[in-house]
């Protein structure tokens, strides 16, 4: 057999393996610094150049991504402003059949109008809101409201037409004025962007456009800055591939050059799909870069214009101070890491310890290790785990003694339980002797209910199982108010199987009877009804009712999970002796097993009705709970 001989380099690694890691830490260092010192020195003579103008792409995409940011808060704002400015009140007016009196108008031109213009001011980026009606029964009310044949001549209108409630962005260099008599028109001759956007109410029905303007210099704030670099300038090339720049004097002018000679280097943007990209051309021998980015809701691009001549006049020097650099920093980070290795590995070697010492079962300890750095926030978190353990083991040991306890409580409570059916038993047969037919079956009726409420072997029953014991709480309380409930149901025979959760339906119709009953008889009807996978089940009483304001606090009660108490009836008990389970803790357990989107809702109107709705998921047992519920009876 051929003897395997080690490689020269697994001699060197194995070498490497045996030294400590305080040597090991060194070792690397000089490697890390010494290797890249000479691939420094030949890469500068041969890609320097690039990685500067890689780095200047890169800050002049970070230079757009800025301005995009500006451009999409404005954009926010010219959008939320057309969506404020375009109201249900204002949709109104513009969709009228007919012409409104002079208060009417008055009262137009005193909110609406007045509305727009203070969110106009508010707003000092916007310069103007304007809304443009087609229904000639509308009335001009300048600087706001104007018909639509002031602007139909207009090169965007029929772009608008055709986009519906689209928005729809243009550039333009001055205002387009719509009345003649003008006292300030100074800002006519200023570039800004306009937000257009049609005004259909009802929806599909035309009646109007929506226009918002703001200033360039406002929406590309640092494409109009007079403070920019003196090596770059941003522009904007807008979709019919004019040029809008800063108009004072800039790095255009200063370079020499002029909006045509830029228009036709950049013009090849145009024809490239959105994104963003780069290229770089000579004018006069000078070389130039351009970083562009596509906007797409404006279909325009924001371009960034660099001179590449100062990164070659600093290619030598940084060249030298590389080289220098990196042999000062190898000496000082060389002798840094072989002093601070030794600190570090000093704290490594107590945590060693100390996991000894957990793994021997021992967590009654502290690590003696403070202070910031990754050593002293593994002690931490190190010492946090061991609190966490000693707080687990406790908790484990607590949660085994009260399933012991709930074991115990379990078994207490079925026999009890079992007492009572008999006792209810033995006294419903003397009942039976003495011929007492109607406490007989007052105490039937008391038995089923004591059965199902504590025969708690799952959440979910039947709608049949349920409605049969809401029918034994009825023919109870109609012992105690002298048959004055009457229970009426309305449920189709394929829903009697609805899966529905345990003691939904008592907490309802117990508060029906409690907060509902007057002095005449009080009647509950039960009616369920499916639709698109929902079962809605109601529960309607015609007794005392409540007032809307009563109704809108209840149902924000029991949205919020909280207890409400209504005041009780004349003659009734005391209000505040609620159910022990509440229509918030309903709505809770509903919400908590079937989801957010189901659950109460209540209805009512004072002294004619009350009315609870349950939300639930339509879905239909068949056949799988009869066999469970009648076993746990006949144990």
């Amino acid at each position: 057999m051929r003897r395997f001989r080690p490689s020269r380099f697994d001699k060197w690694r194995f070498r490497l393996e045996q030294m400590t890691l305080q040597k090991r830490l060194v070792v690397a260092y000089i490697l890390i610094m010494l290797l890249p010192s000479v691939l420094i020195s030949l890469y500068v003579f041969r890609g320097f150049t690039s990685n500067t103008i890689e780095e200047l792409k890169k800050n002049s995409r970070n230079s757009l991504e800025i301005e995009q940011v500006h451009i999409k808060n404005n954009m926010e704002t010219m959008i939320r402003a057309a969506q404020i400015a375009t109201n249900d009140k204002v949709r109104e007016y513009l969709e009228q059949s007919v012409e409104l009196t002079a208060l009417e108008l008055i009262d137009i031109d005193n909110i609406r109008m007045k509305d727009i213009l203070r969110l106009q001011y508010n707003n000092p980026s916007l310069d103007d809101i304007r809304i443009y009606m087609s229904n000639p029964k509308t009335y001009e009310i300048s600087p706001v409201f104007f018909y639509e044949k002031r602007i139909q001549q207009d090169p965007w209108f029929p772009v608008v037409m055709n986009a519906g409630e689209t928005n729809v962005w243009n550039f333009s260099r001055e205002k387009r004025e719509l009345l003649q008599a003008r006292s300030d028109p100074k800002n006519d001759h200023i570039p800004r962007i306009s937000l257009y956007r049609g005004i259909e109410y009802p929806k599909g029905s035309h009646v109007g456009i929506v226009q918002v303007d703001m200033q360039l210099a406002s929406f590309f704030p640092n494409t109009f800055s007079p403070l920019q670099d003196d090596k770059s300038q941003l522009v904007v090339l807008d979709q019919a591939g004019a040029i809008y720049r800063y108009p004072g004097e800039s790095f255009l002018d200063r370079a020499g050059l002029t909006e045509e000679t830029l228009k036709q280097q950049v013009s090849s943007i145009r024809t490239t799909e959105g994104g963003t990209g780069n290229f770089d051309f000579s004018v006069s021998g000078k070389p130039y870069l351009v970083v562009y980015s596509y906007i797409e809701p404006l279909q325009a691009y924001m371009v960034k214009l660099v001179s590449l001549d100062h990164v070659y006049e600093e290619i030598n020097r940084t060249r030298n101070w590389i080289l220098l650099a990196n042999v000062i920093l190898l000496a000082i980070l060389t002798l840094s890491t072989y002093f601070m290795n030794a600190i570090i590995l000093k704290k490594l070697h107590v945590l060693t310890d100390s996991v000894k010492k957990v793994r021997q079962g021992d967590f009654n300890f502290d690590v003696g290790i403070r202070g910031g750095g990754e050593v002293g926030e593994l002690a931490h978190h190190f010492r946090k785990m061991l609190r966490k353990m000693g707080e687990l083991i406790a908790e484990a040991v607590n949660k085994q003694a009260a399933a012991k306890e709930a074991e115990l409580a379990t078994l207490k409570n079925q026999i009890d339980s079992h007492f009572l059916y008999n006792t209810l038993e033995n006294i419903k047969m003397m009942a039976e002797v003495h011929d007492h037919r109607e406490i007989s079956d007052a105490l039937t009726s008391l038995g089923s209910m004591m059965r199902y409420n504590m025969r708690w072997t799952k959440e979910h029953v039947r709608l049949r199982d349920e409605i049969n014991h809401i029918s034994n709480y009825v023919n109870i309380a109609n012992v105690r108010f002298e048959d004055k409930v009457t229970l009426v149901t309305d449920i189709p025979d394929d829903a009697l199987d609805q899966e529905l959760l345990k003691m939904s339906l008592q907490p309802i119709v117990e508060n029906s009877v409690k907060h509902g009953l007057l002095n005449r008889p009080l009647t509950i009807e039960i009616r369920a009804e499916a639709s698109g996978g929902v079962m809605m089940i109601s529960v309607t009483d015609d007794g005392a009712g409540m007032t809307d304001d009563q109704a809108e606090e209840l149902n924000r009660r029991i949205g919020r999970a909280e207890r409400w108490v209504a005041p009780a009836p004349d003659g009734d008990e005391t209000p505040g002796k609620g159910n022990g389970i509440g229509l918030a803790n309903v709505h809770s357990r509903i919400q908590m097993h079937y989801g957010n989107e189901y659950g109460l809702q209540i209805d009512s109107a004072e002294g004619r009705y009350t009315r609870v709705t349950i939300r639930i998921p339509y879905f239909i047992v068949v056949g799988r709970l009869s066999g469970h519920e009648d076993a746990a009876d006949r144990g």
